[in-house]
């Protein structure tokens, strides 16, 4: 099937995935997909409160002239006390509105005069309910305060810890192998490699990419030589312990790009192979039997890189149960891009140079590393556009 952009073909895949299973955890960690709703176990909030510092006044005493005693204060973290018929009560934000009380009256809207106050504000400025927060009004009781497919974060956890929510289900990590391929790519470490030698660096930036996300679990990092009979048994055997394998390397149409074949023999479904994108035309997404991703990468490093970050991340995420996986990233302007356009999706490596502004990274290729470190992430300019967009930008 041919796809025109690169959210059409993640739809396609998507579709034949599988979600990992859940999990119920006693303190839900940063970034674990929630698996079911959150609800209220009380009203929000629970009582009326007051929205400022103030006066609790009844409405009979809104167009007094006169001053008004001081009769006692309701506070934060105390039960109201009774709202009394010939004065005010001093309340604080937050605290529990009394029975009786019809407004609160800020501070600054008052002359404050020791143990009496004199409003300051025309009675046709103070209306019922004025700066009191109703019982339920952010939630009632039992209604949904947090849907399911969100990655928990410090805003999640402060709703959950406000209605009790100390278990919840999650969906359980994706567990992903990380598998690059070819006989020119060794573990090189402090030794320099041979001219034609190349260190592993899909591993690293893959790996790096990944482990940004808490609903990921790398379980294995594999390496094989152009050798069909080892990838066929590596992926036998990785896929017994993955959700999804990432590989890199031998999707092309060279005599050595053994990926597509291994996939068939091992009865995947190939649902795309090459994508209208640059870099990374060659990119392969297939799924297997049994709803696990097996996502072949190119080898070159540029095209690796941001064919992870662009399309095997968001594919991850949709395995890890998230409801809005698909890539939501903020635009930028180009500065300095110049007027070449392409019949393709292009993705741009480009710096930031200013809030919203990028400019692109002089590049030799997808297999310059050198401009793929000075990056700061790429925009995705659609086929013959150009300009200064705004274009999407992925950051790394």
């Amino acid at each position: 099937m041919k796809f025109e952009f690169p959210n059409d073909a993640l739809l396609a895949l998507s579709e034949k995935l599988h979600a990992v299973a859940t999990e119920s955890l006693d303190r839900a960690h940063q970034g674990r997909i929630l698996a079911s709703s959150v609800t209220a176990d009380r009203d929000s909030p629970a009582a009326d409160v007051s929205a400022m510092d103030g006066y609790a006044i009844r409405m009979t005493q809104a167009s007094q002239t006169t001053t008004l005693p001081i009769l006692g204060e309701s506070a934060a973290g105390s039960p109201a006390p009774e709202m009394p018929s010939d004065g005010v009560l001093r309340i604080f934000t937050g605290a529990i509105v009394p029975q009786g009380c019809d407004a609160v009256i800020k501070r600054e809207d008052t002359e404050e005069l020791g143990s009496e106050i004199r409003l300051k504000l025309d009675p046709t400025e103070i209306s019922k309910g004025q700066h009191i927060r109703r019982a339920g009004e952010n939630a009632p009781k039992d209604s949904t305060v947090l849907q399911p497919g969100i990655a928990i974060n410090g805003a999640h956890k402060a709703t959950m810890a406000n209605f009790g929510s100390s278990t919840v289900d999650v969906f359980r990590p994706v567990r992903v192998t990380i598998l690059t391929t070819g006989d020119e790519v060794g573990n090189f470490q402090e030794e320099a490699p041979m001219p034609w030698q190349l260190r592993n660096s899909n591993r690293e930036a893959i790996a790096t990419l990944l482990t940004a996300h808490n609903w990921i679990s790398i379980v294995s990092v594999e390496h094989c030589i152009d050798d069909q009979k080892q990838l066929h048994d590596t992926l036998t055997e990785r896929l017994k312990t993955s959700d999804a394998i990432l590989m890199t390397g031998g999707v092309s149409m060279g005599d050595y790009d053994y990926v597509p074949d291994v996939i068939k023999d091992l009865g995947g479904d190939i649902v795309f192979h090459g994508l209208p994108i640059r870099p990374g035309k060659p990119v392969l997404g297939a799924v297997t039997k049994n709803g696990k991703l097996l996502l072949g990468l190119p080898g070159n490093p540029v095209s690796a890189t941001m064919g992870c970050q662009r399309l095997g991340i968001p594919l991850l995420a949709s395995i890890a149960g998230k409801n809005s996986w698909l890539p939501k990233v903020p635009v930028v302007q180009l500065k300095d891009g110049g007027q070449k356009s392409i019949p393709l999706t292009w993705l741009r490596l480009v710096k930031l140079v200013d809030n919203g502004v990028a400019e692109p990274v002089l590049t030799q290729g997808s297999g310059d590393l050198v401009s793929l470190g000075n990056s700061d992430g790429f925009i995705e300019v659609p086929p013959h556009e150009t300009g200064e967009g705004p274009w999407p930008f992925h950051a790394w």
